[in-house]
């Protein structure tokens, strides 16, 4: 099976901190026989709204891997004993079989969001278009062929109002089943931080 993790490490973290921790993981992925699939980090974000300790920003790590699904139990073990660690969260993506699709359409949230200031995918110049998606009450997701994705804010935000409520599928005119996933992708991206509890804000 095909999964993904993503962690949040504390700003005054050193980089031996952050190496140590990237380590730990390699060795608990090669103790379980998995393989890594994609391995990459997206630097510092403030955050959408701040910790209950406080903290405003945060070091995003990213792996996708291929493994059993009792490793997951280990990981998620070592992370909640680091105290360095403000946020992680494990997914399972798919089946090995879909292996290639699923590591193709990964996308760095940073480049998604840089190319969206430029009028790209999800990016402002959508903002018209999910808009009238929503007053024909039509699927903007099934229309463009994309998903809410909770790693890229920019795909779900939209669905939520400035006092941080969801928007119902009678307002955006999704389809049931991309309700379903954009209200995951939104419970997730709050997780970790990237969209506020209480606005539509952001992390950045």
């Amino acid at each position: 099976m095909i999964y993904e993790t993503a962690f949040v490490v504390r700003p005054d973290a050193s980089e031996e901190v952050v190496a140590s921790i990237k380590n730990s993981l390699a060795e608990t992925f090669k103790e379980f026989g998995a393989e890594v699939l994609v391995n990459d980090s997206w630097g510092v974000k403030s955050f959408a709204q701040p910790t209950e300790s406080g903290l405003k920003k945060g070091s995003y790590h990213y792996f996708m891997y291929k493994g059993a699904g009792n490793l997951n139990a280990e990981i998620e073990r070592k992370f909640r004993i680091n105290e360095n660690l403000v946020r992680h969260l494990i997914i399972k993506l798919g089946e090995d079989k879909h292996q290639a699709d699923i590591v193709k359409n990964y996308k760095n949230p940073n480049h998604t969001q840089a190319a969206a200031v430029e009028g790209d995918e999800f990016g402002g110049g959508e903002d018209k278009d999910k808009k009238m998606h929503s007053k024909r009450k039509s699927c903007y997701f099934s229309a463009t062929k994309t998903s809410p994705d909770w790693k890229n804010p920019k795909s779900y935000s939209w669905l939520v109002n400035e006092f941080g409520k969801i928007s119902p599928a009678r307002i955006t005119g999704l389809t049931p089943t991309f309700q379903r996933r954009a209200n995951e992708a939104i419970k997730r991206g709050r997780n970790m931080l990237l969209i506020s509890y209480q606005s539509n804000e952001t992390a950045r």
